[in-house]
């Protein structure tokens, strides 16, 4: 016996198509615009559709199984059929664990869960404490990021669909990384969304850069939030998911109390007590508003934590020299210092790329530093360029290794970008397989004109060549060879010593120290001086007497007070003998990996 349901308000007559050989059966119409039907012999397995006043089999809004496609029938998916072996996981406080952004399409060659699972003891080694999936529910085609997915509580076929999902985290809970899923609920794809169909899941009273706004404080909009709020609250039950990461949460126009953030915070709270294990929300946002991560019972919207742009910005256009664009505030070491120790370069100050004031201050006194993501590299800063370039592609080895030790040693939740800790030489370009050629079309024009209105010069691939996907697939031969070995084992090392020592996860803004010298910058972390030299010429850096820790290139520490430093050198000294010295330092059932100086 399996009970179908379907929310259709405004629906005179709903029936249930069970496939061309079965008589569509009536739905009864119930309160709130739902429609029901229980049929004896369907279960796992079953494809279905609904047809709405006579018209063609619709998807299932709430469809967790698209084994055909977006455009095909919806199959009903037993979540109770996986035997999990996680039994014991506990969950995870993701507060200050180091995140690792991976895309399923492009980090195997197979671009498949179950393939990625296979590289699951290199993130463990690594020192990976969440794998963050970005998106992966069912969109158009056989690839695409995902931020135009269409069927929100399905996991793409090409993927390996929803068992593979359960698979692919159990996997991960058996390594002692939890996982973190990207979920969109700002917007849906252009093609293959029959939501409007039917509801109003969408309202004309707002707009945002895809179309319509999702209806979150309109009429109908209590059965759009639940629908928003089930989906996620769906992914921590049946899929053992940890955390979910939202996409873009400034483009979630709601003038309601509470907040949808706020009421998904509340219910996120509440499950997690339930099952007993932590459960976490982290969200994308552009507002630089501190509200965000502060608790609904003061007024807040009570994320766990959200990325922070204005970090990345300054850390990419210092190390860089680009300014075009949203980098055209930053750039300066002085900038640097101060995302180090106050989150946000726009706060309240003018903003010359969105030409208005823009932002609030952070509070050191309430708002501690593991609230927010930092990194040198992510999938839209690396991806929203014209050609996909990584960091890499801009810079040397010597500033990837500064990148790496000023976001592992920052006060933040660090995050890295999948193939990043080696130096991975493969672009990661936008790319998509849309199925209808006018949404194809108006999508290459599309990122044609962003890039020309952000002073961009560079080609922009064709996001609907499957050669522009195919670039950016890791080439997983790299990690063992020349600088990318040197590379892995300094960012292995990093991890393993931001584990090790409290001082470098220490989280108090209020006590970031930040020094600044002609062509060098130094951050005091407790115990701990890292030095950077970003010039050509050797430097001598201020430094308390002590050991070098860990080294990238030249470095010579001194009882004087200071650290010479030759070009390009990135130095972590400590006055403290430490608990890393002279011993492995292990992390949780994975690997040990020894400090090496």
């Amino acid at each position: 016996m399996h009970a179908f349901s379907v929310w259709a308000p405004a629906a005179r007559r709903v029936e249930l198509d069970l496939g061309p050989d079965r008589p569509c059966l009536p739905m009864t119409a119930g309160a709130g615009g739902w429609w029901h039907v229980e049929v004896p012999d369907a279960g796992h397995g079953t494809d279905y559709g609904f047809r709405l006043d006579g018209g063609e089999p619709l998807p299932d809004p709430r469809s967790a199984w698209q084994p055909q496609g977006v455009h095909g029938p919806s199959r009903v998916f037993d979540a109770g059929r996986h035997r999990w072996s996680d039994g014991a996981w506990p969950g995870r406080d993701v507060l200050g664990a180091v995140f690792y952004e991976l895309h399923v399409g492009t980090f195997t060659p197979a671009g498949t869960l179950d393939a990625a699972v296979g590289h699951l003891d290199h993130l463990s080694a690594l020192g990976v404490d969440v794998v963050e999936l970005m998106p992966v529910a069912a969109m158009p085609g056989r690839w695409g990021w995902g931020y135009d997915g269409v069927a929100l509580y399905a996991v793409h076929e090409p993927y390996g669909g929803p068992a593979a999902l359960q698979r692919f985290v159990d996997a991960c809970h058996a390594r002692g990384m939890a996982v973190c899923l990207d979920v969109v609920y700002n917007h849906l794809g252009p093609e293959g969304n029959y939501l409007p169909r039917f509801g109003p899941y969408f309202t004309d009273r707002r707009s945002t850069p895809w179309g319509e706004a999702v209806n979150l404080d309109a009429e109908g909009s209590a059965s759009v939030r639940r629908f928003l709020c089930d989906n996620a609250l769906r992914w921590f039950a049946d899929f053992h998911v940890d955390c979910l990461r939202l996409d873009a949460v400034h483009a979630l126009a709601d003038e309601s109390c509470p907040h949808l953030l706020a009421q998904l915070s509340e219910e996120t709270a509440s499950l997690a007590r339930r099952l007993g294990r932590r459960l976490s929300l982290v969200v994308e946002s552009d507002l630089n508003d501190p509200r965000v991560i502060e608790p609904t019972a003061s007024g807040g919207l009570g994320m766990t934590a959200q990325w922070s742009d204005d970090f990345h910005h300054a850390l990419h256009a210092l190390l860089t020299g680009e300014r075009q664009g949203y980098y055209v505030d930053f750039g300066s070491p002085q900038v640097l210092a101060r995302t180090l120790t106050q989150v946000f370069r726009h706060a309240g100050d003018h903003s010359t790329f969105r030409g208005r004031q823009w932002g609030r201050p952070v509070d050191p006194a309430r708002h501690r530093g593991h609230r927010f993501l930092g990194y040198a590299q992510s999938h839209d800063q690396v991806g929203n360029r014209a050609a996909g370039d990584r960091l890499g592609a801009l810079v040397g080895p010597d500033r990837l290794a500064a990148a790496a030790a000023l976001v592992l040693t920052s006060p933040f939740t660090p995050m890295l970008f999948m193939g990043e800790e080696w130096g991975a030489t493969t672009p990661f370009q936008f790319f998509s397989d849309f199925g209808d050629p006018v949404v194809a079309g108006a999508v290459r024009e599309g990122r044609r004109q962003e890039f020309r209105s952000h002073g961009w010069s560079a080609e922009v691939p064709d996001p609907q060549d499957p050669a522009t996907r195919q670039a950016g697939v890791l080439d997983w031969s790299q990690p063992g060879h020349g600088v990318h070995a040197r590379l892995l084992r300094w960012y292995t090392q990093l991890i393993a010593l931001r584990r090790a020592e409290p001082d470098l996860r220490e989280d108090d803004l209020s006590r970031v120290e930040v020094g600044l010298g002609d062509g060098w910058l130094s951050v005091r972390r407790g115990a701990f001086d890292l030095a950077v030299n970003l010039s050509d010429r050797p430097v001598a850096v201020p430094a308390r007497p002590g050991r070098v820790v860990l080294g990238w290139g030249e470095v010579q520490p001194r009882p004087d007070g200071v650290a010479r430093l030759a070009p390009g050198a990135t130095a972590l000294l400590s006055t403290s003998a430490g608990t890393w010295q002279d011993r492995p330092v292990a992390r949780s059932r994975g690997a040990a990996a020894r400090l090496d100086a």
